[in-house]
């Protein structure tokens, strides 16, 4: 079995009232929520030791690797709700066409990210290391993540929207399909 050190404003924590004062799962998921223990137990080898932050797992902050994974993922459906409130469509066909539009760095880098997905999952698969699939979807968060900063999606260049919307739409499938395999929710807002 797994011993999991339990952390509360930088001190060790014992959650539990029983005898003996261990933290079972149940508490850990009473108190971070199901996603947030389950992907922290994954994102770790399993012969590693692991320090369960619980103010971490609580914090909706880029240092929470849950939070910043599936904010990438409501951030794309919020892209996709401002569609339609600043008077543009979307057009996947066109999107799929205009593919060679995108040309920035960040787009490239995303790309390549993409690509990865079958790659990481057999090795992930092969090796029965999980972890390897968290890790990918966190440079996958943070490469759009980092393009989301950059650069506008909802340019008046419609070819140029079209392509950067069918990228998204791409990213926010691979997200959600990634978080799926380890069992974690894919939040539409945040």
């Amino acid at each position: 079995h797994q011993m999991v050190t339990v952390m509360r404003g930088g001190e060790e924590v014992k959650i539990s009232k029983r005898a003996g004062g261990y933290v079972t799962l149940r508490d850990l998921i009473d108190e971070a929520g199901c996603d947030a223990t389950r992907f922290f137990l994954i994102a770790r080898k399993p012969d590693s030791q692991l320090v369960f932050d619980i103010d971490l797992a609580l914090s909706q902050s880029n240092d929470n690797p849950v939070y910043y994974i599936q904010y990438a993922h409501a951030r794309i459906a919020s892209v996709f709700r401002q569609l339609g409130e600043k008077g543009f469509e979307y057009d996947a066909e066109n999107g799929a066409r205009s593919l060679a539009r995108l040309s920035e760095p960040h787009e490239q880098a995303l790309m390549v990210e993409l690509s990865r997905l079958p790659e990481m999952i057999e090795i992930a698969a092969r090796n029965l290391e999980p972890h390897l699939l968290a890790q990918y979807l966190r440079e996958l968060a943070t490469a759009f993540h980092t393009w989301y900063d950059t650069h506008q999606f909802l340019v008046e260049d419609k070819d140029l929207r079209d392509a950067r919307l069918t990228l998204s739409r791409a990213t926010r499938q691979v997200l959600r399909n990634g978080l799926a395999l380890l069992g974690v929710s894919a939040p539409e807002s945040m």
